[in-house]
């Protein structure tokens, strides 16, 4: 199972990315999780000891340097293509059980020169990971899916969007929906966040009625704190942890 998770930034898709990645677990499963947006800390979200020193691998210049024969931020010259990658989640990745995450990073836009031997590395890894491991694998996107292409698109599961009740968050499921439909990848599901009550609910099938609604997570003080004191959100009394076990069982049947 192949699974990348996007939405509007704060609309909460890292909580619900650690709850999911973190019930997986539990079950038994192995995850590589792979934390694609820079803005995040996923690794936190986790409860991953250290969260706050894992390198990205856009930063690693050595390692850009070493699989893609250029130096990242050099302007010009050639670089391969198609870099080694299929070591790096066993060395690169930091552990929780049977969870390895992997810190992609961002990519410098704008004036920090060439950025084509980081983002073909990045590229690369997450190609390898959606097509060649055999574990289960779940993607902390951006608002977009920039790291994703075409062929890697195919092999994706599911695209799951966290949405919340707002009219921003809409628009972003929606341009979601269309980069997706561009690169081939149809299979979409929403999930509602920070879900008051019924009216919040029937907002959102109301104005995404032709989306799947893999199901909604409540708006709880407990996941507030939980951030705030650097506490996986999997283990707090919540009831979004029993809500994100719902929809596990619901992904892993269909």
């Amino acid at each position: 199972m192949k699974l990348a998770v996007s939405g509007k930034g704060g609309v909460g898709k890292t909580t619900f990315s650690s709850l999911l990645i973190r019930t997986l677990n539990q079950q038994g499963k192995h995850v590589l999780a792979i934390d694609a947006d820079p803005d995040a800390n996923l690794a936190g979200a986790l409860g991953i000891e250290g969260a706050e020193e894992i390198v990205p691998i856009s930063e690693m210049k050595e390692l850009i340097l070493e699989r893609t024969e250029a130096m990242p931020g050099t302007v010009g010259g050639y670089f391969k293509l198609n870099p080694k990658v299929d070591d790096l989640p066993e060395k690169l990745s930091a552990r929780l059980e049977n969870i390895k995450l992997m810190r992609l990073g961002g990519v410098k836009k704008g004036g920090a020169g060439c950025i084509c031997p980081e983002s073909t590395l990045l590229r690369a890894l997450v190609t390898h990971v959606v097509l060649a491991r055999d574990e289960v694998v779940v993607m902390d996107m951006e608002a977009g899916i920039e790291h994703l292409g075409r062929g890697t698109a195919r092999a994706v599961d599911k695209l799951l969007v966290v949405v919340e009740p707002g009219r921003r968050s809409l628009d972003t499921a929606e341009h979601i929906r269309q980069l997706a439909s561009e690169i081939g990848l149809k299979s979409i599901a929403v999930i509602g966040n920070k879900i008051r009550g019924e009216k919040d609910e029937a907002f959102l099938k109301e104005h995404l009625s032709d989306f799947q609604f893999l199901g909604f997570l409540p708006y709880d003080e407990a996941l507030i704190e939980a951030d705030l004191t650097g506490k996986s959100p999997f283990e707090s009394d919540s009831p979004a942890v029993a809500a994100v076990k719902e929809m596990a069982a619901r992904l892993f049947v269909s």
